[in-house]
């Protein structure tokens, strides 16, 4: 999990200030998308808020409408029906001129970087700002700082061909904060890099959240990327939200089976060796109890010491998946208790380790 300690610094304090976070920033109501000559909706009734200053993170399956989502969000996709309202505007009543100049104050990362080949790093940072008719004076002050920001200093001068991928994709990143957006949109920012580049990547965005305030948006088949970033999460499935809310929640206590199989496909699964041994009723005095306890961040801590005190004699632990989220432990143990432990006793004993225990049966001959 990235975890970074920012530093405050004043140059950043007029962005920290000028609304308050916490408030809504992005409100989706009863959004539809149909394209041409599909019988299906890529989204239906979407509706979610995003509040001011959060990372709000967006995971499906391929296909599920990810992308179309996020690309509603500043009209690069048309809705067929339901409103988008940012900052109080409703960006789907913006005629063509209005949506330009709206756009200015969102930023959007693609996956696949979008750098023009023929034009230096620092050109392709700059080139939004030309655009824009901005003084040369002033963009190469914006460049300087925004090449410190995204550690490229040293790299300016170079062409998008010389570059890895993490570089490209912080080039994208600086290109996309020109115009100090206070919505940053990214679309499966990380999903071409590899693990300890994409760590990378998402250290800069958290720092550029925490530094700017500014409300990132993201879309991800990655779980380790909201778990590692997002403070909120919605989940979609077949155009649809079928879940959504704080982080830790949603990866502790999955309410759909979409998103059980997205978070941890075999987060039910036993091991083959107990599976094939486990019954409901105790076959042999020697059988011992076989206890899920599972932590979903509502309090209980994962004290192996406190369960040893708790209950006599032997426990063997089968399996381990705890995961600290938002400073909350989720995740389950699974222990083998010693064979003369009952089901009603231990459930008794117990009820208090855990956030909840689940008794699975009795193992012979383990």
């Amino acid at each position: 999990m990235v975890s970074l300690s920012i530093p405050e610094t004043s140059a950043l304090s007029d962005a920290a200030t000028r609304h308050t976070s916490g408030a809504s920033h992005v409100i989706i109501e009863a959004l539809s998308k149909c394209y041409p000559g599909q019988s299906v909706d890529a989204l239906r009734n979407i509706n979610l808020g995003i509040h001011r200053g959060e990372i709000f993170g967006i995971i499906g399956r391929s296909g599920a409408g990810k992308s179309t989502l996020i690309r509603c969000l500043n009209r690069l996709e048309e809705p067929t029906a339901g409103r988008i309202v940012i900052d109080g505007t409703d960006i789907s009543a913006l005629n063509t001129r209005q949506l330009v100049e709206w756009r200015r104050s969102t930023g959007m990362i693609f996956q696949h970087f979008n750098l023009l080949s023929a034009k230096t790093v620092r050109q392709n940072i700059e080139l939004p700002l030309k655009v824009a008719g901005v003084p040369a004076a002033v963009r190469a002050r914006k460049v300087d700082e925004l090449l410190a920001l995204v550690g490229l200093e040293a790299r300016q001068h170079a062409w998008p061909a010389q570059l890895s991928g993490g570089q490209k994709q912080r080039v994208g990143i600086a290109r996309a904060l020109v115009h100090d957006p206070e919505l940053l949109l990214c679309d499966e920012a990380t999903s071409a890099l590899d693990p300890e580049t994409t760590r990378s990547i998402l250290a800069l965005l958290k720092k550029i959240n925490q530094q700017r305030h500014i409300t990132i948006v993201l879309i991800t088949h990655e779980m380790d990327v909201v778990h590692d970033l997002c403070h909120n999460v919605a989940v979609i499935d077949q155009g649809e939200i079928i879940e959504c809310g704080p982080v830790w929640q949603v990866y502790s206590d999955p309410q759909q089976e979409t998103t059980r199989q997205l978070l941890n496909p075999n987060h039910h699964a036993l091991p083959e060796s107990i599976g094939t041994r486990l019954t409901a009723h105790r076959q042999h005095h020697q059988s011992r109890l076989l206890v899920r306890l599972r932590y979903t961040g509502q309090g209980a801590q994962p004290d192996i010491g406190a369960l040893s005190a708790e209950i006599a004699g032997e426990i063997t632990l089968i399996y381990s998946a705890i995961e600290w989220v938002d400073s909350k432990p989720t995740g389950q143990l699974l222990l083998l208790l010693d064979a003369r432990h009952e089901a009603q006793s231990v459930t008794t004993q117990l009820a208090h380790i855990a956030d909840r225990l689940e008794v699975l049966g009795y193992v012979t001959g383990y």
